[in-house]
């Protein structure tokens, strides 16, 4: 992938000699999806969700997320910000998603859907939102791992949760996190299997994706479905670099900043099995609402955590400080920007399941 074509390099500055570059490239599927992603979401234009328009939130989003070079990338394309209630109710949407997600509840989705939204239009908007909100992360990422300086905030917080004891459907929800299976019901509806076509349901079945709501739901923009899923392969399914069971750690801090039990469930059960230590990913799930994520941790796991924490916030408060206690645990380049990329990628993941669905816990089968 050239310079040209690869966003984040240009916006991260990054040397194509340098050692970030080298990693970027052995990573390189992470690379092209990404800015495959970036291609899908700003590369077509239709009357769901007209591409001026994309434009627009994109950059509040950016903007609200405090990354102004990204934000100055996408106010210098051609936008439109309609004065219609229409666009007022994406607008206040991508805000809730932006900077409180775990805040979202179907009256949201009603509410786009009285304003005219489509619901493929609704699916194409929480992508941009959670897409921007991955790309800011990480490109705050690229920068510090390239030399800049930022604000430090040493330590960061879990945040808070849903405690509402029934989801919406009436089943029971969840009001602590677990490492157990979860269901997740969606609040818009999912596409039915038979509405897509021979060539569709090949893709979904590819990817694992048939019987599942939740990607049923994503798939009314499949395109954008599918660079999703290759980037997500390309972060946390590739050899080397980062221990696996810590690029899912990463996955559940994220997901402890934003309140998203769901997520927090599948990849916490990774991280206990692939680490051997469920007593520590246990600890990090048991974190109260305002207590500090990191307590109680080995020094390497309390890094990690104490990092991946401050780069969830809104906006981001890594710093070169804590990228050196990394670096003194034996973290190199390559894994860094694997740490990077697990925890900007759910940025982008928490904000679909917390504003498009909910979890529930499953009946126990009686025996």
């Amino acid at each position: 992938m050239s310079q040209a074509t690869d966003l984040l390099a240009a916006l991260a500055d990054i040397d194509p000699a340098a050692q970030l570059a080298e990693a970027r490239n052995v990573r390189q599927a992470a690379t092209r999806h990404a800015q495959g992603s970036y291609e899908v979401l700003f590369g077509e234009d239709d009357d769901d969700f007209p591409l001026a328009q994309r434009y627009a939130l994109a950059g509040q989003v950016a903007g609200w997320h405090g990354v102004t070079s990204l934000q100055a990338h996408y106010q210098q394309q051609p936008s439109e910000t309609p004065a219609d209630a229409r666009f007022a109710a994406g607008r206040a949407f991508a805000e809730l998603l932006s900077l409180h997600p775990v805040d979202a509840t179907p009256q949201q989705l009603t509410t786009l859907r009285h304003a005219g939204w489509t619901p493929r239009g609704i699916v194409t908007l929480a992508q941009l939102v959670g897409f921007v909100s991955f790309q800011s992360r990480l490109l705050t990422g690229l920068r510090l791992l390239s030399g800049e300086t930022s604000r430090a905030q040493p330590h960061a917080v879990a945040g808070k949760w849903h405690s509402a004891p029934l989801t919406a459907s009436g089943q029971t929800a969840l009001t602590a996190f677990t490492q157990q299976e979860l269901g997740w019901e969606p609040w818009l509806a999912a596409k039915p299997l038979s509405e897509f076509t021979v060539e569709e349901q090949a893709t979904l079945a590819k990817n694992g994706h048939s019987e599942s709501d939740y990607f049923r739901l994503l798939a009314r923009n499949l395109p954008l479905l599918e660079q999703r899923t290759l980037t997500d392969k390309g972060i946390f399914y590739t050899p080397d670099g980062l221990p696996r069971a810590e690029r899912e750690l990463a996955a559940t801090v994220v997901s402890k900043v934003n309140g998203c039990i769901y997520c927090a469930s599948v990849h916490a059960r990774k991280a206990s099995q692939l680490s051997k230590d469920e007593t520590a990913v246990q600890k990090l799930l048991n974190v109260a609402p305002g207590a500090e994520l990191a307590h109680g941790q080995s020094a390497r796991w309390a890094a990690i955590i104490d990092f991946v924490a401050t780069l969830s916030l809104t906006p981001v408060a890594s710093s070169q400080t804590q990228l050196q206690a990394l670096r003194e645990h034996g973290l190199d380049t390559l894994q860094l920007l694997d740490l990077i990329q697990s925890a900007a990628f759910f940025a982008w993941a928490n904000r679909l399941m917390l504003t498009l669905g909910e979890p529930f816990l499953p009946e126990q089968p009686q025996g």
